[in-house]
This record gives C-alpha cells, sequence and structure tokens, in this order.
C-alpha cells in the first residue's frame, strides 16, 4: 500500500532528498534478510545522520500512525529487521551514523554511533592498544546498533559476556520521538532502573538505539590457539572444565566442531584442510589469551594438552605456531555456516542448555531426529563453553530442498521441547524477531510474557516500533 505522501514529504524535509530511498531497486537490498526466509515490501527507506534526524523522524510515523522498521547492517538470523509483506511500515537504515564519538583508553571506553561497523570498531580500540570483545562472523558488516539490538554473542561470550555485558551507557529514540540521553560513561551507576536494559536485545520494539558507551579491555599480548580431536561427545565437558580450572580463566574461546562439519568445509571452503592426520567425531576448537606480557601462557597450555592427552580427554591435537596457522584453525569454525549451504537446505535451531548438559543434549537430539526423519544429518556446533549449540540439520542426500524445509516447525518443536525439558533456551543469541514469535509464545511462562506485553504496551501504546517483532 503507498504511504502518506504527507508525510514522505515531511520526512525528506527532514533527511533530504538523499537521506530517502524510493526506487524499488534502491529499496530492495533492504526487504530480504540473510536466510531468504522472509521478504517484505516498503515504499520508503530513511537513512538519517543523526539522532535527531531520527528522533523527528520516529515522531512523525507516531503521528501518522507508520510502523518503523530500525535496520542495521541487515546480518539478522531470524527477521528483525525485514518489514512487513503489506509495505505499510518504512524501514530506518543506520548506516549513514557511523561516527565514533569518544574514546577513553583510561576509562576504557568507546562512545560509538549505532550505525559503526562491529569491525571498524575493533580497529578503531586496537588503535589505542585496547580490545573491544565483540566477535562474530558478520562483524565484517553488521553494525554495533543492531549487535546491541539482538544482544548479539560470538566467540568470545565465555570470557567477557554478551553485548549487554559489553555496553555502560546508551542513547536511545523512543517511540514518540522523545531521545534518552544514557550515554554514562560509568561502571557504576545504582540509581533506579537500569534502564539500558531494556533496550539491549528488545530488536528496536521498545525504541531505537543511536549510539552506545561501549567497554574496552587491554590488548592480549599472547594467544594461545589449538585444534583437538576428543575421545567422545562426552569429554567436551571434560575439557572445559580443565581448561578453565588450569588456565585461571584465560580461556576466550572454546568451539565444537563436528565431523562432518569439518567435511563440509574441506569440500566446499577453499583453503580448509583436516588440521589432523586421522579422522575423528568431534573436535573442539581452544583459545587462550591474556593482556599480561611474557605471561608464559604456551607452557600452561601445552600442559593442559598434555595432561588431557594422557587421561584419555583428547585423542590428538594441533597448536598454532602462527598466525597464519590460528586464521587456519579458526577459518574452519567460521566457514561452517556458509559450508552447509552447498549440502542443500539446513533446517537451524540457535538453542542453549547448561553447559553440563550439551553432551546430553546433542546426543538425544540427534538420535530423535535421525529416528524421526530418517537421513537428515545432524551438524550441531558452536560456543559450547557458554551453552550454546547452532543445532542445524542438513537434509538427507537426494532430497528436495523445499519439500525438506517444509519440515522446519515440526523439526523445531522436537528439538526445542529437548531444549525445554533441560531448561535451556529456543534463542541462545541470535534473537526472536519475526522466525520465533509463535515459538516463544508457546514455551514463556504466562508471567513472563505478560511482563513483556506489558513493557510494550507502556512504552510503544501505538504499536509503530518494529510491529509484529517479539512481542504482538
Amino acid at each position: 500500500m503507498p504511504l502518506d505522501q504527507t508525510l514522505v514529504s515531511h520526512i525528506t524535509d527532514v533527511v533530504g532528498p538523499n537521506g530517502c530511498l524510493t526506487e524499488p531497486g534502491d529499496i530492495a537490498p533492504y526487504l530480504e534478510e540473510e536466510r531468504g526466509l522472509f521478504h517484505g515490501a516498503s515504499a520508503l527507506v530513511v537513512r538519517p545522520g543523526s539522532t535527531e534526524e531520527v528522533a523527528a523522524v520516529v515522531k512523525l510515523c507516531a503521528e501518522f500512525g507508520v510502523g518503523v522498521v530500525p535496520q542495521g547492517g541487515n546480518t539478522g538470523l531470524c527477521g528483525g529487521g525485514v518489514p512487513a509483506e503489506n509495505g505499510e511500515e518504512i524501514i530506518l537504515a543506520l548506516g549513514r551514523m557511523n561516527t565514533v564519538r569518544d574514546i577513553d583508553a583510561t576509562n576504557f571506553t568507546m562512545t560509538a554511533e549505532a550505525g559503526c561497523i562491529l569491525a571498524d570498531i575493533q580497529t578503531k580500540a586496537d588503535a589505542v592498544d585496547c580490545l573491544f570483545p565483540l566477535s562474530l562472523g558478520a562483524e565484517g558488516s553488521c553494525q554495533i546498533g543492531g549487535n546491541l539490538a539482538t544482544n548479539a554473542g560470538g566467540i568470545n561470550v565465555l570470557r567477557y559476556g554478551n553485548a549487554r555485558d559489553l555496553v555502560l551507557g546508551l542513547e536511545v529514540v523512543l517511540p514518540d520521538g522523545r531521545i534518552w540521553n544514557g550515554l554514562r560513561a560509568l561502571g557504576k551507576d545504582n540509581t533506579g532502573f537500569a534502564l539500558k536494559q531494556l533496550f539491549v536485545g528488545s530488536e528496536g520494539t521498545l525504541g531505537i538505539i543511536t549510539a552506545a558507551v561501549l567497554k574496552l579491555f587491554p590488548s592480549p599480548r599472547e594467544t594461545e590457539t589449538a585444534f583437538c580431536a576428543l575421545a567422545s561427545l562426552e569429554d567436551v565437558t571434560r575439557l572445559l572444565s580443565r581448561s578453565r580450572a588450569l588456565s585461571g580463566e584465560a580461556v576466550t574461546a572454546f568451539e565444537l566442531v563436528p565431523r562432518i562439519g569439518l567435511e563440509m568445509c574441506i569440500a566446499h571452503i577453499n583453503g580448509v584442510s583436516d588440521p589432523l592426520s586421522e579422522p575423528h567425531d568431534w573436535y573442539t576448537l581452544i583459545e587462550f589469551s591474556t593482556s599480561r606480557p611474557e605471561a608464559g601462557l604456551r607452557a600452561g597450555f601445552e600442559s593442559l594438552l598434555e595432561e588431557a592427552f594422557e587421561e584419555g580427554i583428547i585423542v590428538d591435537a594441533v597448536i598454532a605456531e602462527s598466525l597464519d596457522q590460528t586464521e587456519s584453525l579458526w577459518r574452519i569454525r567460521e566457514s561452517l555456516p556458509e559450508a552447509q549451504k552447498f549440502e542443500g537446505g539446513s533446517i537451524k535451531h540457535d538453542v542453549s542448555v547448561p553447559v553440563s548438559r550439551v553432551p546430553e543434549f546433542i546426543a538425544r537430539g540427534m538420535e530423535t531426529l535421525r529416528k524421526t526423519f530418517p537421513g537428515v544429518r545432524p551438524c550441531p556446533f558452536g560456543h559450547v563453553g557458554d551453552g550454546n549449540v547452532h543445532f542445524n540439520v542438513t537434509q538427507p542426500l537426494g532430497m528436495d530442498k523445499e519439500t525438506y524445509l517444509a519440515q522446519w516447525e515440526n523439526m523445531n518443536r522436537i528439538v526445542h521441547d529437548i531444549v525445554m525439558e533441560m531448561n535451556g533456551s529456543i534463542s541462545a543469541e541470535h534473537g526472536i524477531g519475526r522466525l520465533k514469535v509463535v515459538e516463544m509464545e508457546h514455551y514463556k511462562d504466562d508471567v513472563e510474557l505478560d511482563l513483556m506485553k506489558t513493557l510494550k504496551a507502556a512504552l510503544d501504546p501505538a504499536g509503530t516500533m518494529n510491529p509484529g517483532k517479539v512481542v504482538r
């Protein structure tokens, strides 16, 4: 449906003609998300250049009763940044707001606008000998506003926490167009409700994050990386516990890789080869790091692996001897999502369970799905150090992709039932978006859902902020 041209005219006055996209060819890249599961429609993409412009646009949309869909790098996996198919919403793309407003290396903070690319933030931090530890596969194109709005996870959560743990303050445009300036670079601020936490993880349904004060950390001086073959799946948690106990909490990342995933990467990703001489069912990619110079991290790392080998926890391992070798080992883990695309349809589950129950969950999930859907190829991998498993299931060889993907809801229910029996979560780090709204309503406690809806109604009574996402 066409937008009210009076609204379009007013928005154009705010952001200028160059801040509005109205041609279908220009709008098209903003309408489809990464997986291709959702394809929306919109007659207008607005690209504001400042927080004040965001506020003015949001206020106008509130007055006209038009929905606003905030969008960062459009790398989300649950449809949270895709408009509805009716074309009645505008897209508010924040990519022009990409200024780092301040870096305070003494305070270990950076104030960045929402449109800053994550990799650029990492580079800016590195230039002042600091680390911003949020790291994920899409970091070359995702934006920090979207990272915070979805409470992104990534490979370093075990050591540094989710995006929620890496932000001190926020600047947010509220649904009525007011600006909340909560850009406080304070480690301690106990003056009432922690309002920033309302907006982190809310996927733009309560307000639009326009800037943030981010936590920085000392840059690592030593890093050690190893690719280990496990004696059994059950040994993954034994190795994790041993790693944390012996390292003094130097474990930065602890990733699980199945043999089928490694084989997919070898087959489809240039530059990937088997790091070990013999095949094994399960592997872990372990990384230790420390900011202390000459800390002797290598000796402790080797001792850990030696002890794990002697106790039969691991059966083989390789330690990276150079930066190139480190990158080669990480390429295996980082290429897993891409490699699966070449094998046909993949039904995905971004779930978490208590760390101690990860092996039980994976084994039970694989057994149940193989019995229920003969021929499927489970490929569970991910950040098991924090209990997050990407329980992806590739279609049987020779099956039609669309026929397979039609089983998405049925397979979700089986996997998610097991997750919830283990007191886990059906969304560990990807959010809810459009994809999991119904699924979340099925599993969440009525009181919890009511609290979420009450917050939504209080802050966005007209329902114009990212309609149809997270809560309905």
